[in-house]
């Protein structure tokens, strides 16, 4: 099987802990997957969030690239509506010299928040039409040319940070291929559009001076434990977490349950399992099924994982599972 595998995490505040916690766990996670032989820990961007401690995503970045030495680490994403491009330049120019060759910044055009957030940010919701300008200005500073311009991202100019467009509708997948980028879409909870998107993508792809051939990474959430029903059980986390959202509710982290129909309603399970119908959930036996046929059905050259788990240790034990799948 050959694809490469990578992390998305949130910092998941777990309830009993802190976001202390959940930023040491992200670091240690880091660690984690380098020795596993994971490319990259990407950390995502959301606000107003009591259960995500990675709004500040450029400092969590620079937190667990400080803990490791080797996996690449960057942004999955930031939501370039809610900046400025210049400040975003000037944040991940800096990184590109504290973890030279190690970081990367993906791209969202959702603000990914609601009005009052929005408002909150000072940022108006007409900025998302603005988002192909915005990272092509992104890219400049990050150039070699950056270092001649009337106004520098210092000290951005001639560190060439990758960016990568990520996307959960055709919209990005156009951008991405007219731009020459790698391209990430979000099946791990918006599974529509993949086909078509990375269909698109491919067919539309311009080489450009960051990317040669098209490069495609679709999210996907694993839960892998010694068997499946352990797995099962596992996962009721992240689906709490789903109906919670469908109810209004932030919450925090909750430890799995026995009967996760005994918590979500008929509607928020249809709901729920909609948005996260691209799961593996089981065994080892049973993810490596999975994944193989995800696969052989996207063509996707890289897997970006979420593996939403309440125990820590639990969820480090996923993940070496989910690499020895594609060791055997």
């Amino acid at each position: 099987m050959s694809v490469a595998l990578s992390i998305l995490d949130l910092a998941r505040i777990r309830e009993g802990f802190d976001a202390r916690d959940a930023l040491d766990h992200a670091r240690d996670l880091g660690r984690h997957a380098e020795a596993r032989g994971y490319r990259r820990i990407w950390f995502a961007e959301h606000h107003n969030m009591p259960g995500i401690a990675s709004a500040a995503t450029s400092l969590v970045i620079q937190h667990v690239a400080a803990g490791t030495e080797r996996i690449r680490v960057g942004a999955g994403g930031i939501m370039l509506p809610n900046h400025a491009p210049l400040v975003v330049a000037e944040q991940f120019g800096t990184l590109a010299h504290l973890f030279p060759g190690r970081i990367e910044l993906g791209l969202g055009r959702a603000p990914g928040t609601g009005p009052e957030t929005l408002r909150a940010l000072r940022r108006s919701p007409s900025a998302a039409h603005d988002f192909p300008r915005d990272v092509v200005e992104l890219q400049g500073y990050f150039s070699d040319e950056g270092a001649d311009a009337s106004v520098q991202a210092v000290p951005a100019a001639g560190t060439k940070v990758p960016v990568w467009i990520l996307g959960s509708s055709t919209f990005g997948a156009q951008l991405a291929a007219e731009l020459g980028l790698p391209y990430a879409f979000a099946s791990h909870f918006a599974p529509d559009a993949l086909l078509r998107a990375l269909e698109i993508y491919r067919a539309r792809f311009k080489p450009s001076t960051q990317l040669a051939e098209p490069y495609a990474v679709a999210g996907v959430n694993i839960i892998a434990a010694d068997s499946d029903a352990e797995a099962r059980k596992l996962a009721t986390t992240q689906q709490m977490s789903f109906a919670d959202l469908l109810r209004g509710a932030r919450s925090r982290s909750r430890p799995p349950i026995d009967d996760i129909d005994r918590y979500w309603t008929r509607g928020e399970k249809e709901h729920a399992q909609h948005m996260l119908a691209r799961s593996i959930i089981g065994s080892p036996d049973t993810v490596r099924a999975g994944i193989d046929a995800f696969v052989k059905e996207t063509g996707a050259e890289e897997l970006m994982i979420v593996s939403d788990i309440y125990d820590h240790d639990a969820r480090l034990r996923s993940f070496e599972l989910i690499a020895r799948c594609l060791q055997a």
